[in-house]
């Protein structure tokens, strides 16, 4: 395999990424999140059990009544279909009065 090919090759798997950047003073981090995992996490937050305990905890520490909806798994997921067919999509775009910004792009 030439060396090309391996820069491709790894752009390509990159790309396929949700990137978060956070600039804070002089310093910038990039997390790529996979779409992979992404569905990972909706699986969890999607699931009965975790619905159940999350809406105990608001309903023990809140005064007022809020409970969160149960939202399907298999209703999110052609929302995260386009979402990735959208690239270079921000998302997200804020800066704080100390400096810090932050972005979210597909």
């Amino acid at each position: 395999m030439l060396p090309q090919q391996k820069v491709t090759k790894y752009w390509l798997l990159l790309s396929n990424m949700m990137k978060i950047k956070i600039k804070v003073n002089a310093r910038r981090f990039i997390i790529p999140v996979p779409y992979a995992f992404l569905h990972l996490s909706i699986g969890i937050l999607t699931s009965k059990r975790v619905l159940v305990l999350v809406n105990r905890a608001i309903e023990k520490k809140a005064k007022k009544k809020f409970q969160i909806p149960y939202i399907k798994r298999y209703d999110l997921k052609p929302l995260l279909r386009e979402l990735s067919k959208q690239r270079g999509l921000l998302l997200v775009e804020a800066s704080l009065k100390d400096g810090t910004e932050v972005s979210i792009r597909l």
